[in-house]
């Protein structure tokens, strides 16, 4: 029997499913289970305390930004240089302004996510230089794979988030890609995007491409982009970053701050001190939007990593960043601001168990910790330095098991089941009971690459491992993939101004 013939019956009640819900699954998911709080009440105030006296006593330096500079010198900081010093508490208060939750508009408005409270957000992963699959090994990334991911992930229910720089088109010029990524977004997926940080004038971009889609007084008023922005550890804010940064604010748009903490190496090896160190800048950077523009919306991120102290490698889908992630969760929630936290982080080569292993562990400290904006949830392989097709497909699969897991367990008369114990009675079987018969489609969640078949009808299908099933059904999504509609008007505009921005300057390969 081949596997086709096999997994046929699952694939029609999963298409059934979806057309039941319109397709594309949820726009967002609400959680229906607690956040897991690690530390007491007592040891999150020391740990305020200890970044408190990091802000006052080391400071942080603001490079090559003189204009953020002022803003912190108008709001009462102490400024030296590029150094500077904020007071105990002098942060907290600025960042009472920035929403605690804020939707990010989608062009189709059914896909639009809230960000923040209860609600979380699957997005793919982001930076890769290269690519990878069964079929050609690792290689840089391009602009097809790049596009490619992208309608993997529209072609997907788990996701909610089209994501951002999925990896690197390396076959672009490196002034001119964030044109063709972010045209890539719009045109191939109609769910929230990322742009460009990578200098404020690509940051700019992306949002007047956004201006085009939406309109500029939409825009004005609502979050449509997001931009991923990240901490030069320890302790540094470079001008790239920063004017990236204030760009988004300054539009209203939702900068994501991050510092990118390798403990040993970019921060203090103890898992308590890398999370001063994150707590400090992260403040920093989201407070920084507030001087910008008061009210903007920004999202408190993190990217806790250990390494391997003997060879001094990283290492991702560690136990000690997965619970201090949990710590990061609650220091977020004091200060009431939306959580990018953790995601499906791995250093494993190949999607093997090592990746699922690794990967699953720093998800479900996501997942607990109560992030709202999870990026990096498919895709990650090799550090972050590979973007892996059918790693892809694998953790979409997770992302899907997780929107069951986050609804927790629903109570009322009919799922406590009273009238089944009736009429199944004691000792019989309850497969083919009324009750089981009402909610056979939907009771349980439902895998497309997992095989649940005895060992002798997976032998005779062929024997396969998951990574194979998986490098089949990403094949299968592409062959299939359709774009979703887009307004003949706005994609001329988009186009011209891709094309005249490209046409004002040279091409740039570094």
């Amino acid at each position: 029997m081949g596997e086709g013939r096999v997994r046929s019956g699952r694939q029609a009640r999963q298409a059934e499913r979806a057309a039941k819900g319109g397709g594309m699954g949820r726009p967002y998911i609400v959680r229906n289970i607690p956040t897991y709080d690690v530390l007491s009440e007592e040891n999150l105030i020391r740990i305020e305390q200890a970044a408190d006296r990091v802000l006052a006593e080391t400071g942080i330096e603001f490079r090559d930004d003189p204009a953020a500079l002022d803003l912190w010198r108008r709001a009462g900081a102490k400024v030296d240089g590029v150094l500077v010093k904020f007071e105990p508490g002098m942060l907290r208060e600025i960042l009472k302004s920035a929403p605690s939750e804020f939707t990010q508009h989608a062009r189709n408005p059914s896909n639009s996510v809230r960000i923040g409270g209860r609600n979380v957000v699957f997005s793919p992963a982001y930076g890769s230089p290269f690519v990878m699959d069964l079929d050609r090994g690792r290689r840089f990334g391009t602009i097809e794979d790049f596009r490619n991911f992208i309608r993997l992930a529209q072609s997907s229910p788990n996701f909610h988030h089209s994501g951002g720089t999925i990896c690197e088109p390396t076959d672009l010029p490196v002034n001119k890609r964030h044109l063709d990524m972010v045209l890539a977004h719009i045109e191939l997926s109609d769910r929230p995007y990322m742009g460009s940080v990578t200098a404020e004038s690509r940051a700019e971009d992306s949002i007047q491409m956004s201006r085009i889609v939406f309109g500029e007084a939409f825009v004005n008023e609502n979050c449509v982009i997001l931009g991923n922005v990240n901490v030069n550890s320890p302790l540094v804010w470079d001008g790239t970053m920063t004017l990236a940064l204030r760009a988004y604010a300054r539009a209203n748009q939702a900068a994501v701050i991050v510092p990118f903490i390798l403990g040993g190496a970019m921060g203090p090896v103890t898992n308590a001190g890398g999370i001063v160190q994150a707590l400090a800048e992260t403040m920093a950077g989201c407070a920084l939007t507030q001087l910008e523009r008061k009210g903007a919306p920004v999202i408190f991120g993190n990217f806790l990593s250990s390494m391997s102290l003997r060879s001094g490698s990283p290492t991702f889908g560690t136990p000690e960043p997965a619970i201090g992630s949990q710590v990061i969760g609650q220091l977020a929630r004091r200060l009431n601001l939306p959580l990018r936290c953790s995601g499906n982080f791995t250093t494993s080569k190949l999607p093997d168990a090592q990746a699922m292993m690794e990967g699953t562990m720093s998800m479900l400290a996501a997942i607990h910790c109560g992030a709202n904006f999870i990026l990096h949830s498919a895709g990650f392989l090799d550090g972050l330095l590979s973007m892996s097709y059918e790693k892809f497909m694998l953790d979409a699969d997770l992302c899907g098991a997780l929107h069951a897991y986050l609804d927790g367990v629903r109570i009322d008369e009919d799922q406590l089941a009273v009238e089944a114990f009736a009429e199944v009675g004691p000792g019989n079987h309850f497969f083919g009971c009324s009750h089981t018969m009402k909610h056979y489609e939907t009771a349980f969640w439902d895998s497309e690459l997992s095989d649940n078949e005895p060992f002798e009808k997976w032998e005779a299908a062929g024997s396969t491992d998951a990574a194979t099933r998986a490098n089949r059904l990403w094949k299968k999504r592409l062959a299939e993939y359709q774009p979703p509609p887009l307004d003949d008007g706005i994609r001329e505009a988009l186009h011209d101004f891709v094309a005249r921005r490209k046409a004002e300057m040279p091409d740039a390969w570094h």
